[in-house]
C-alpha cells in the first residue's frame, strides 16, 4: 500500500527530519531526484488556489512530472462518483494524487483506496504542508532546538496543524483566540501528550505573544466562511498582529502568516511588510517542502 501524506502525524518524528534534511537538500541543489519521471499527478482542486496549484505544478515538473489540474466540475468527487472510485481509476493513470478540498474525509478516503500516494494540499481540518513549509523557514532562519510559537486568531486548519507538529516536534505553543473560535479539542489533547512540548491556550494576545521567538497568524474567517467575517471580527479583533501588540514578544521574534492576508484586519501592512516579517519565504519553502514530501513518498 502507497504511503500517503493526508495530515502530519501520518509521519513519524525521525520522518519528519528526514522530510526536512531532504528539503535542504533539494532546495540547495544538493541533490535533484527525479522520482515522478515519465510519470503524471492528479491534482484536484475543489478550492481556488495560489500557493497551492502553483508551488504544486512547479514542484511535479522539477520532479520530472506532468501535472494534470482537475477542477471540482470535471469530478465531483463523492457525487458524480465515490471517493472509492474516484481513487481507484486515478491509481490506473497517474504516479500521485494531490487535493485541496473542503472535506478531510475526502481525502483519507483517497488515501484508503487508492495505489499511488495522495497528498493532503488543504482541508478544512488541517493544511499539513504549510505547517511543514512554516517550521522549514524557521529552521532556516533561527538555530532553536525548540521555539515558542504564539499563534493569533481563529481556531481553523492551521491551528489544528500546529497541534499535529507540537505533537512529535517540541514546541511551545500558546493560541490566543476567543472562547468561541477553537481549536479543535481532540488535537488539543493529543498535543499535550507530547511531554515535550507545551499547549497553552489563551484570551489575552498579550499573554499570548510575551517571549514568543514566532508571531503566526492566518485570516479570520477561512475559505468557504466569508459569511462569518462580521462574526470573527468582532471576536477576533483584540488579536490583530500590529506593532503595539509586538512589544512584548521577544526581540528577535519572526512574523508568520500562510497568506492569502487580509490586510488591516488580521495583520497590518507594517508588520507584514516589516523587518521582522518571513511571510514570503515561507510562501516560497511551499514549493521545497511539498517537492520533499512527494520525494519521500515516492521512495517509499
Amino acid at each position: 500500500m502507497a504511503r500517503s501524506f493526508t495530515e502530519i502525524t501520518d509521519l513519524t518524528r525521525d520522518e519528519i527530519l528526514e522530510v526536512f534534511e531532504l528539503c535542504r537538500k533539494m532546495k540547495s541543489g544538493e541533490i535533484a531526484p527525479k522520482p515522478l519521471a515519465g510519470k503524471s499527478a492528479a491534482c484536484i482542486f475543489t478550492k481556488p488556489s495560489l500557493r497551492t496549484r502553483i508551488s504544486f505544478e512547479v514542484g511535479i515538473n522539477e520532479l520530472g512530472g506532468n501535472a494534470l489540474y482537475v477542477t471540482d466540475k470535471e469530478i465531483s468527487i463523492g457525487k458524480r462518483e465515490s471517493v472509492h472510485d474516484v481513487a481507484r481509476v486515478l491509481s490506473r493513470y497517474v504516479g500521485l494524487i494531490m487535493i485541496r478540498t473542503f472535506a478531510h474525509s475526502d481525502v483519507t478516503g483517497l488515501a484508503k483506496y487508492a495505489e499511488v500516494p495522495v497528498v493532503n494540499g488543504l482541508t478544512d481540518l488541517v493544511h499539513p504542508c504549510q505547517i511543514m513549509g512554516d517550521y522549514f523557514t524557521l529552521l532556516e532562519h533561527r538555530k532553536k532546538d525548540k521555539f515558542r510559537i504564539a499563534y493569533l486568531g481563529d481556531g481553523n486548519n492551521i491551528t489544528n496543524s500546529w497541534l499535529n507538529l507540537a505533537s512529535l516536534i517540541p514546541i511551545d505553543l500558546v493560541i490566543g483566540t476567543s472562547p468561541e473560535t477553537l481549536p479543535d479539542k481532540g488535537l488539543v489533547q493529543k498535543a499535550r501528550q507530547n511531554k515535550n512540548s507545551s499547549v497553552l491556550i489563551t484570551h489575552d494576545p498579550k499573554e499570548a505573544v510575551k517571549d514568543a521567538d514566532v508571531i503566526y497568524t492566518d485570516v479570520w474567517a477561512s475559505m468557504g466562511q466569508k459569511d462569518q467575517i462580521k462574526e470573527k471580527e468582532n471576536l477576533l479583533h483584540n488579536f490583530q498582529v500590529n506593532t503595539a501588540l509586538l512589544s512584548g514578544a521577544n526581540p528577535d521574534y519572526v512574523v508568520m502568516h500562510c497568506l492569502p492576508a487580509e490586510r488591516g484586519r488580521e495583520i497590518t501592512d507594517e508588520v507584514m511588510d516589516g523587518p521582522h516579517s518571513v511571510v514570503f519565504d515561507e510562501a516560497e519553502n511551499r514549493l521545497h517542502i511539498q517537492k520533499a514530501i512527494m520525494a519521500f513518498l515516492l521512495q517509499q
